[in-house]
């Protein structure tokens, strides 16, 4: 074999949630495309069966399992559908996320903090503890975090919290699981999503002065593909000697 033996996922069952669209979207794709069966999770159901579809089209294995990742339950059966539909489970993608409020802290109401802590990061340990029980040696979890985690925003300080919490538990999580089961973490910079578009109020027409405002050595936004290309060294061969790592994928940022 050559070179492409290091992102050859063949064989692999992957699960990527909050799959419905944007950076979850593009993972699941990248993933399929390097031969990953993969399931998308997600809340709405009519995106991942979009997604889904579009993977099957492509000549990839794809399932659509509709799933709210603040229920315990139901983030149990996903694993399960997974085995269920491919026969393991491999690889985990933590990509359920986001807030689209902004606030400052002393403002911020006492329930978005909880909801935004739910979903940011109970359910990523949650979904890591689940998915380390149904994987098979050798299995391979990635959490996705933010350059919020790290880098100040004022009015994004609950959601920062969160990603944070994100970055301590990889690290936590790959030292209990090893050498079973790999776990690293991602944080995006700026990614044009419907999420972070919605967080910072923006309309398509104000991505360019976002761009320059944001000065970014690379000189462009992030996109999904991106995202899923750094999400695939860390879930290929070509990792196989990482875990407790966070890379960040940010143009600079």
């Amino acid at each position: 074999m050559g070179a492409e033996r290091f992102t050859d996922l063949s064989g692999d069952v992957a699960v990527i949630t909050g799959a419905g669209r944007g950076i979850g979207e593009g993972t699941a794709k990248v993933l399929a495309e390097a031969g990953a069966a993969v399931v998308v999770a997600a809340r709405r159901g009519a995106e991942i069966e979009r997604v889904a579809k579009e993977i099957r089209e492509a000549g990839g294995r794809a399932l659509a399992v509709p799933t709210d990742v603040t229920d315990d339950e139901a983030v149990d059966a996903l694993a399960r559908a997974a085995i269920e539909a491919f026969g393991s489970l491999d690889i985990w993608v933590n990509n359920a996320g986001g807030s689209p409020v902004q606030a400052p802290l002393v403002e911020l109401d006492r329930e978005e903090w909880d909801r935004t802590l739910a979903l940011n990061l109970t359910s990523v340990w949650v979904a890591t503890v689940t998915a380390a029980r149904h994987m098979r040696e050798g299995g391979r979890i990635v959490n996705v975090s933010s350059r919020a985690a790290e880098i100040t925003m004022p009015g994004s300080g609950h959601y920062g919290a969160a990603k944070a919490g994100v970055n301590n538990l990889t690290r936590t999580l790959a030292a209990e699981l090893g050498p079973r089961i790999r776990v690293n973490g991602i944080e995006p910079g700026a990614v044009p999503t419907e999420v972070m578009m919605t967080a910072l109020g923006l309309e398509d027409a104000q991505l360019g002065a976002l761009e320059k405002n944001l000065r970014l050595p690379l000189r462009r936004l992030g996109t999904p593909e991106d995202l899923g290309a750094g999400v695939l060294y860390l879930v290929s061969p070509a990792s196989s000697w990482v875990t407790g790592h966070i890379l960040v994928v940010s143009g600079g940022m």
